[in-house]
């Protein structure tokens, strides 16, 4: 099982684009594009930076469980 994030479809309409949904969330746009692309695993710098960008969100809104290799599965 592997944590996935609802924030990239999240951010249209709250932020311009991915360099200031990074900005809001404190961390780099490297590192918000290598999770997009699955490249690298979500960990505890990007959670508590989609906490901070998405303060009106629960922790079950913006991230869910999935099997592994269903990336895109919802």
């Amino acid at each position: 099982m592997k944590l996935e994030t609802k924030v990239f479809e999240l951010y249209n309409g709250k932020y311009k684009n991915l360099s200031e949904l990074a900005q809001a969330m404190g961390i780099s746009v490297s590192q918000i594009y290598r999770v997009r692309q699955g490249k690298r695993p979500i960990n505890q710098k990007f959670i508590i930076g989609a906490i901070k960008a998405f303060p009106g969100y629960k922790l079950d809104d913006l991230f869910y469980i999935a099997s592994e290799g269903s990336q895109n599965d919802r």
